[in-house]
């Protein structure tokens, strides 16, 4: 097992480029599914979850080949049950359920596992599926799906804490070969919801609304093969951000959409960093002393929960208190004892931290328990004084490809290790 060593105040200077959307790729890749023809997926990232996804529709059936961000899967006859050992790893393996219902009527999935912050049910996804005519039944750990045949319905995302995003993509994925319209109120409105419609749409798919709280999913009779692209990581992006905030002089992320960031350049802006957007790129830059921030997490276009952590390591050298929320996931607050252990002065009052900014930060072993965790640990070992040395790197190995080399190329000394 790997571990990372941060040997921290080194300044970052230069470019990155920033890779396509882990959490598009990962239900764009369980969409293919819906059809017999060849897909071409182009830009996705090389993380441990795509090649867990990848391993999984291998074992339902599908032809899988990829070379340099391109996978190509042909899905011309599929099987229906995904055991536990293969999902066990990652819970964005529940994307399937959506495919398989639609194409198959039918489906057994286990239980996903993944990242450990808290509960996240998928009751809403289940709820769904039975409004679109499925039998669902939870039994031995097991996601049992039957529906002799799917119609259209009018659905509900919206949970006791807001909506969801993987349960709409699932839901709109379920009803694109269902008889009659389906409309899904409360939907979420996350850019990687629209990128999963628009590759949905690019099969032939009838979709309209995506992006806001209603859709609606005209079903048809088939869909065809494509070839797309996927979107760039706005979270990737967003945390290379946070890292020029913290350890910069200037540096500039590309093949970004900055659209898809204005949540996070926002606060980055109100924490006095100037800030620049071109076509496909964002620059950032020292701009006068660091303020602290009031913060609170919601859904898209509010400020992302995937961004907390990040924020949360640059605060803590911010002077003055800052307050961080999290209402999308109050538990998601395990990286505040690792910081704790470099010097940061934080109260976690669930599902708040107040933090008290000292400027200061002292490196020390640390534990990833997550992988916006890692991110945010590597972050602070970026500013920390000495060697920050962040342990179950593979947290981070799931949704930033590369990172270490990325953050190398723009000045950052950072080794990976052998524990």
């Amino acid at each position: 097992m790997d571990k990372i060593l941060v040997h921290g105040g080194h300044p970052l200077r230069g470019t990155v480029r920033i890779s396509g959307s882990k959490n598009s790729s990962l239900p764009i890749l369980a969409a293919a599914l819906l059809t017999r023809e060849r897909c071409v997926i182009r830009g996705v990232p090389d993380l441990s979850d795509i090649h867990y996804m990848l391993t999984i529709l291998s074992h339902l059936g599908c032809e899988v080949e990829r070379a340099s961000g391109v996978v190509i899967i042909k899905a011309e006859r599929i099987r229906t049950e995904a055991p536990y050992e293969l999902v066990r790893k990652m819970r964005a393996s529940v994307c399937v359920l959506g495919p398989l219902l639609g194409r198959e009527h039918e489906a057994c999935v286990s239980l996903p596992g993944g990242c450990v912050i808290g509960d996240r049910p998928i009751d809403l996804h289940l709820r769904g599926f039975e409004a679109l005519g499925a039998a669902v039944r939870v039994q031995g750990g097991n996601i049992k799906l039957f529906a002799p045949s799917l119609r259209g319905s009018s659905v509900s995302m919206r949970g006791s804490h807001g909506t969801t995003v993987l349960g709409t993509g699932n839901v709109m994925m379920a009803a694109v070969l269902a008889d009659g319209i389906t409309e899904i109120h409360d939907a979420a409105e996350e850019p990687e919801v629209v990128d999963l419609a628009n590759f949905l749409i690019s099969m032939g798919a009838k979709i309209r609304g995506a992006g806001t709280r209603h859709i609606v999913v005209e079903g048809v009779g088939e869909l065809h093969g494509t070839d797309y692209t996927v979107i760039p990581d706005r979270i990737e992006a967003g945390t290379m951000l946070v890292a020029g905030a913290i350890a910069g002089g200037e540096l500039t992320v590309n093949h970004v959409r900055p659209d898809h960031l204005e949540a996070v350049i926002a606060p980055l802006q109100s924490a006095g960093f100037h800030v620049e957007s071109g076509a496909k790129s964002v620059t950032i830059r020292p701009n006068g002393s660091v303020s602290p921030l009031h913060l609170e997490t919601s859904p898209y276009p509010g400020f992302p929960t995937d961004m907390q952590a990040q924020m949360c390591a640059l605060l803590v050298r911010a002077p003055g208190v800052s307050v961080v929320t999290d209402h999308v996931f109050p538990q998601r607050f395990m990286h505040v004892a690792e910081l704790s252990r470099m010097g940061a002065q934080i109260k976690l009052q669930h599902p708040t931290a107040v933090i008290t900014g000292n400027g200061s930060l002292s490196g020390a072993p640390v534990m990833a328990s997550d992988l916006r965790a890692s991110a945010a640990l590597l972050l602070a070992g970026l500013a920390a004084e000495g060697v920050t040395e962040i342990n179950r790197v593979y947290h981070i190995d799931r949704g930033y490809e590369h990172i270490d080399d990325k953050l190398n190329d723009v000045g950052a000394k950072i080794e990976r290790v052998k524990a």
